[in-house]
């Protein structure tokens, strides 16, 4: 008698589980709710149509002597044992689990309270990016910012969940024009499928069903699923012929304008959906690959000429000029810093307890 009423307890309780209410799974937007960023055809780069009458100011900031020495030194302690970040097509299987494990082990963490109203250590990163429209965007400044946002995610990475990998960075001058046959889309393991024909919701990969909570926009925060939605067309304008375009600039700000026009707006765009909200872009983990590509051809740049390291022109949103002391700051998740201090990133100068010390594969 008692085990037949034990039986009956466990029946009604498996019975009132099976139609308790399940958690709605997050709406899928419209393209038309995410705000696309600004496109430079290569033939307007060509053409110089995207830069100011005149040009920009070419007054460019140098190092003191002070700072100068001080840089060299902590410059040599770099190179003896530099960061080397490597290419997705040789970054291990292991290398791989590991990068995407420690991006939702930050999702899995509670966000610092510094930047309502996210809900995780990862979308603090979102809705800093959010709050700093736009004077990290359709300026100079974003180049600079952007290198010091993505060293901040990586020592984050590194600092609260562990991952003392290399940072991978994708070539997509590899992949232009065929984003979605990419492993990192294909594999079941990594960053889900690209989808094409409108946005739909990532369904697959590490990050399936993953909800955003910033954006999209500036102004709302509307939960929304994860979505993408992939036109090659536009992935194709990330070709080595349109860096190559923009790297034949000789200055900064004028290089700057041609990277964010072109293969930085068209690599967001052609992903598509979350990844072309140009606000709250990060909340696609595919995000800090896309920019890894952009920091990559930023520094490729640089190796063409060592004054491109110690120097810098243009003006930042509010039509400041840039210097080498200008701040360049992540709202506290890592300190402040000088433009002088990550203009080059092999400096080694020691930011938050970490040498700012690294460099590309190739």
């Amino acid at each position: 008698m008692r085990s037949s009423l034990v039986l009956l307890a466990i029946s009604a309780a498996l019975s009132s589980a099976s139609i308790l209410p399940r958690a709605a799974p997050a709406p899928n937007l419209p393209a038309s709710s995410f705000t696309k960023f600004q496109e430079l055809s290569q033939s307007d780069a060509e053409a110089g149509k995207d830069l100011p009458p005149g040009g920009f100011n070419t007054t460019s900031s140098r190092f003191g002597a002070s700072s100068g020495a001080a840089q060299t030194a902590a410059s040599a302690a770099c190179s003896a044992a530099p960061n080397i970040r490597i290419e997705w097509r040789s970054y291990s299987t292991s290398d791989r689990q590991a990068f995407i494990g420690a991006i939702k082990c930050l999702m899995g963490k509670p966000p610092s309270g510094q930047f309502p109203p996210a809900t995780s250590r990862y979308e603090d990163f979102v809705r800093l990016h959010q709050m700093w429209m736009p004077n990290i965007h359709g300026n100079p400044k974003f180049l600079i910012w952007h290198r010091y946002y993505l060293w901040t995610f990586q020592m984050v990475l590194r600092d609260e969940c562990g991952f003392n990998r290399a940072l991978p960075w994708w070539d997509e001058t590899l992949d232009a024009g065929r984003f979605a046959q990419s492993d990192m889309f294909t594999s079941n393991d990594y960053f889900g499928r690209l989808a094409g024909g409108g946005p739909s919701c990532v369904t697959n990969g590490a990050f399936a069903g993953l909800t955003c909570n910033i954006g999209p926009g500036t102004s709302t925060t509307t939960p929304h699923c994860l979505s993408r939605n992939v036109d090659e067309s536009l992935t194709s304008q990330c070709n080595s012929g349109f860096v190559n375009t923009c790297n034949s600039r000789g200055d900064y700000a004028s290089m700057e304008s041609c990277s964010e026009g072109g293969p930085h707006a068209y690599g967001h765009n052609g992903i598509g959906a979350v990844m072309s909200d140009v606000s709250a872009s990060p909340s696609d983990p595919v995000f800090w690959m896309h920019h890894s590509f952009i920091d990559h051809n930023f520094r490729i740049w640089q190796n063409q000429d060592p004054a491109r390291t110690t120097t810098i022109n243009g003006n930042d949103h509010f039509g400041n000029p840039l210097t080498m002391d200008t701040i360049v700051t992540v709202a506290g998740i890592r300190p402040d810093v000088k433009i002088s201090d990550i203009m080059n990133t092999m400096s080694g100068v020691m930011i938050g307890g970490h040498p700012f010390c690294y460099k590309y594969s190739y």
